[in-house]
């Protein structure tokens, strides 16, 4: 199968999608499931996971006759990769797999809607109801109650969530996922090296938690992104933003499953809310085509240096004359 944003049957597309989900759930599970004994350290497993899923991106494009190639890196790309990996992984020091999966995905989510209203995307009355309801279901299993979530670490999973949206939102720009996938994990490498080495008085590398760290790396992230940078070009921004909500749901349906977490009815309230509004989403039909981000971005873009020269000019203006001033009150 050739990868690429070619035409492509509905049962493809949400077939592919459905693979990536399932892998960034893994995600979740994975770290958690190795950070919960201690088997590893999170700078420890966010370095395994970055390098082994950029030599398994590697070895796929040998594969292909193909080869990384940096001459011109996304450095957006890779920036944004790194912070949503090191953030996450520390995250989850505190954070069960279902509940930072759903402050992961909740602020990807704010991230790209925010940027589709800026680009002034189409989005019909259904579509916005099916939000609506889908948010309510992540707001109601993360509600206050017996055990909130640890706030410090809820904060790093929200800033690991945004690095995560503007990611998906460059991802939608790729002509080539494959390629572009290594080339950012590879960009990521010399970081997270350096993370290990500034914390290397805390790294443990216990034989399970570097398999589980690798499995991570190389199957449900590197695998699991190339995927989903494949489907992002055929999704519209929302369409994407709103399939990422069913990952916590499947988050936390693999923590009950292999970390023995609870399973209680607020889950399975949030699980119908999440996913009922995922196909209201999904299903609506819009009569105008959605802008496209490459074609879009520089004119948001525009708008913020516009404003920020105007900030330059006025800031400039103010400063000389209160030199002008200065220099009266002196005379």
């Amino acid at each position: 199968m050739k990868l690429g944003p070619q035409p492509q049957s509905l049962v493809m597309i949400v077939g592919m999608a459905a693979l990536a989900l399932i892998a960034f759930a893994a995600n979740s599970v994975l770290c958690r499931m190795a950070l919960l004994d201690g088997s590893i350290a999170p700078a420890s497993f966010t370095a395994v996971r970055v390098i082994s899923g950029a030599v398994t991106l590697v070895i796929l494009m040998a594969l292909r006759g193909n080869r990384p190639m940096l001459l011109w890196p996304n450095w957006a790309a890779g920036a944004s990769l790194l912070v949503y990996m090191v953030f996450f992984s520390f995250a989850y020091i505190a954070l069960g797999a279902g509940i930072g999966a759903l402050v992961l995905f909740g602020f990807v989510q704010l991230t790209m809607i925010s940027v589709a209203i800026a680009l002034r995307n189409p989005f019909p009355p259904m579509a916005w109801l099916g939000f609506v309801m889908s948010i309510i279901g992540v707001v109601f299993l993360v509600r206050p109650g017996n055990e909130a979530p640890d706030l410090f670490s809820s904060f790093q999973m929200a800033l690991a969530g945004m690095a995560w949206g503007v990611y998906s939102l460059i991802g939608k720009n790729s002509k080539n996922p494959l390629h572009d996938t290594a080339n950012n994990f590879i960009l990521c490498v010399p970081p997270v090296v350096l993370l290990v080495i500034a914390f290397w008085p805390e790294q443990t590398f216990d034989p399970t938690g570097l398999v589980l760290a690798v499995t991570s790396g190389a199957l449900a992230s590197g695998c699991g992104y190339t995927i989903w940078y494949w489907c992002l070009p055929l999704l519209k921004t929302l369409h994407a933003a709103a399939l990422q909500l069913s990952v916590p749901v499947i988050a936390a349906v693999g923590g009950v499953v292999l970390l023995d977490e609870e399973i209680t009815l607020r889950l399975g309230i949030s699980s119908v809310l999440v996913l009922g509004g995922i196909a209201i989403v999904m299903t609506s039909r819009s009569q105008n085509s959605e802008p496209s981000i490459s074609k879009n971005w520089p004119r948001l873009t525009l708008k913020w240096r516009s404003g920020l020269v105007q900030f330059a000019l006025q800031s400039r203006t103010a400063i000389k004359q209160y030199v002008k001033r200065g220099s009266r009150n002196e005379d």
